[in-house]
C-alpha cells in the first residue's frame, strides 16, 4: 500500500469485489480498474470495473429478495432493527470509514468524521421510521370501505455522486430500505470505497440476500446500464444536469419514476440589516465546506450596497488565510476529485469576467501530484456572468452588491437552478416576503444549513432537479400509493 499520511496507514481497503445477493464476487470479465486518491494523484487500489452483465445480476439478486425472498418477508419493524443495527455498525467502525474516506476522497478528516455521523444517522432515522408510515381510510358511499395503502416500488436504483459517497449512500439507500424496496447502487467510480465497506457492514448486520446490492464501474457503463435495466422500478440519481437527463429519459422509456438531485448556483442574501459577525462565517463555510464540490454551496454573495466594503473586507481577509492543504487534523481545504475537475475549476478562475476580490494558498508541503487549488473571490460580478451563472462546483465566490429587496429577489431568481437559499436579515416581515419569493427548493433564515439535516426535505426545481431526499418525504418518494375499495353492501 502506498505511503499515506500516519494517521492513515491502517487504511482497511474493501476487495475490488461487487456485493449481489450477500456475496462478494469479482467483475464477471474479470475487469478491475485503479483507484487514484486526490491528496497525491496516485493509485492505490483497484475496484471492479462491471458491466451490463453484472448490473443483471445485481438487479436479478433484488427482484429474488424482493418477490418472497427473505426480505420481502420482514415486516417494517423488522426492516426498521436492521437498520439500527446498521447505524450502530458505521458508528463502530466511524474512524476507519472516515480515513478511507479521505484517501478515496481527499476531503479533510474532519469533514470526513462528520461524514460518517451523518451516514449513520440517515440509518437511524429511517430505521426508527420505516414502521411510521401509515395508510388512510377515505370516507365514500354508504356500504364501502377504502382504504389508501403506501407500498414499496419494488427494485430501486440508485446512482450517487463522488462529493460526499458515504452520506450520499445513507441519503439514497436509506429510505428506500426503510420502505421496503430491495436496491441496487452504483457509486461513483471516483470514490466508492466506503460505500463497498458500508456494504460489508450491511451483511454483517444480517440483511437478508438481496436487499441492498452494490456494483462499482463507470458511469457510461454500469450506470448506464442501471440507468436504462428494465427489471427496476424506480430511480434515484444525484449528478450533474447533463445525465439527469438521460436518467430520466431511460426512465421515462421503462415507465418508472425517478428523483434528481442535479445541483444548484445558491445565493445567500445579505440585507442592510444582517448580522455580519453571525452571516459572515457562514458565507465562508458554505462555499468552502468540501471545497466547493457540494451542490448546495453558497456560491453567490448577493450584498446589499450599503454594507458591500465591509462584507468584501472581511470576506476577503477570511479567504486569504484559508489554506488548501493535504488531510491533517487542522485542513479545512483538501484537493478536489480528480485531475479533470481541477482544470474545470482553474478554468473558471482563469476565464472569470470580474475583479478579483481575493485568493487563499496552497501549502508549500502538499504532494505535487495532488488536486489542489486555491479558493478565489470575485466582485462586483454581473449576475449575468458566466461564473455568477453556472455551477463551478469549486472553492469559487461570486459576490454581487444589490440596492433594494426587488432586485434582491431578482438577481436571487435570476439562474437557472433552484436548490437553496439564505437571507439574512432581522426584519421578521422581510423574512417571511423574501423566502415566500425564492424559487428554490430549501430557505434558510439568518443561517445556512447547506442542505440542512436528515429531518427536513431536501431538493431543488428547474435545472436542480425535482422529487425530494430526506425527512419523512424521501420515504413518500420511495412509495406508490395503491387505492382498495371494498362493497361490503
Amino acid at each position: 500500500m502506498k505511503d499515506f499520511p500516519v494517521s492513515q496507514r491502517s487504511l482497511v481497503l474493501p476487495k475490488p469485489l461487487n456485493l449481489v445477493g450477500n456475496a462478494f464476487v469479482p467483475a464477471q470479465s474479470g475487469a478491475e480498474f485503479e483507484v487514484v486518491s486526490p491528496l497525491d494523484g496516485l493509485p492505490f487500489t483497484t475496484i471492479a470495473d462491471s458491466g451490463a452483465e453484472d448490473v443483471d445480476a445485481a438487479v436479478a439478486a433484488a427482484r429474488a429478495a424482493f418477490d418472497g425472498g427473505a426480505w420481502s418477508r420482514l415486516s417494517a419493524a423488522e426492516r426498521g432493527r436492521l437498520m439500527l443495527k446498521l447505524s450502530a455498525l458505521i458508528l463502530d467502525h466511524a474512524e476507519d470509514l472516515a480515513q478511507l474516506e479521505t484517501a478515496d476522497n481527499g476531503k479533510p478528516i474532519i469533514q470526513a468524521r462528520a461524514d460518517m455521523q451523518v451516514t449513520a444517522r440517515y440509518f437511524e432515522f429511517y430505521g426508527g421510521a420505516a414502521d411510521k408510515v401509515h395508510g388512510e381510510i377515505i370516507p365514500f358511499l354508504p356500504g364501502y370501505n377504502v382504504e389508501v395503502q403506501r407500498e414499496p416500488h419494488g427494485v430501486t436504483g440508485h446512482i450517487i455522486p463522488w462529493n460526499y459517497p458515504a452520506q450520499m449512500f445513507g441519503r439514497s439507500v436509506a429510505p428506500a430500505l426503510a420502505m421496503g424496496n430491495a436496491t441496487v447502487l452504483k457509486p461513483a467510480e471516483d470514490a466508492c470505497l466506503t460505500a463497498l465497506r458500508i456494504g460489508e457492514l450491511a451483511v454483517e448486520a444480517g440483511f437478508p440476500p438481496g436487499a441492498l446490492n452494490i456494483v462499482t464501474g463507470r458511469g457510461d457503463v454500469a450506470g448506464r446500464a442501471l440507468s436504462e435495466h428494465k427489471g427496476i422500478d424506480f430511480i434515484s440519481f444525484t449528478g450533474s444536469p447533463e445525465v439527469g437527463v438521460m436518467i430520466q429519459t431511460a426512465a421515462a422509456r421503462n415507465f418508472i419514476g425517478c428523483t434528481l438531485e442535479l445541483g444548484g448556483k445558491s445565493p445567500q442574501i445579505l440585507f442592510e440589516d444582517a448580522d455580519l459577525d453571525a452571516a459572515i462565517p457562514f458565507v465562508v463555510k458554505a462555499l468552502i465546506q468540501n471545497g466547493g464540490q457540494t451542490c448546495s454551496a453558497g456560491t453567490r454573495a448577493l450584498v446589499h450596497r450599503s454594507l458591500w466594503d465591509r462584507v468584501v473586507a472581511e470576506v476577503a481577509k477570511t479567504f486569504e488565510c484559508i489554506t488548501a492543504s493535504a488531510s491533517d487534523e487542522d485542513a479545512v481545504l483538501g484537493p478536489l476529485i480528480s485531475a479533470k475537475q481541477k482544470r474545470r475549476v482553474e478554468g473558471y478562475i482563469a476565464e472569470a469576467d470580474a475583479p478579483l476580490i481575493a485568493r487563499g494558498r496552497i501549502a508549500s508541503d502538499v504532494p505535487v501530484g495532488g488536486y489542489y487549488v486555491a479558493p478565489a473571490v470575485f466582485g462586483p460580478c454581473d449576475p449575468n456572468s458566466r461564473i455568477a451563472q453556472e455551477e463551478v462546483f469549486g472553492p469559487v465566490l461570486a459576490m454581487i452588491p444589490f440596492d433594494d429587496e426587488a432586485e434582491a429577489i431578482r438577481i436571487a431568481n435570476g439562474t437557472e437552478y433552484g436548490l437553496v437559499a439564505a437571507v439574512w436579515t432581522k426584519d421578521g416581515a422581510r423574512q417571511q416576503r423574501v423566502a415566500k419569493a425564492l424559487r428554490c427548493g430549501q430557505v434558510f433564515i439568518n443561517g445556512y444549513g447547506a442542505g440542512g439535516g436528515v429531518e427536513l426535505p431536501f431538493g431543488g426545481i428547474r435545472k436542480s432537479g425535482h422529487g425530494r431526499e430526506k425527512g419523512f418525504a424521501a420515504l413518500l418518494e420511495f412509495s406508490h400509493i395503491k387505492t382498495i375499495v371494498s362493497n361490503h353492501g
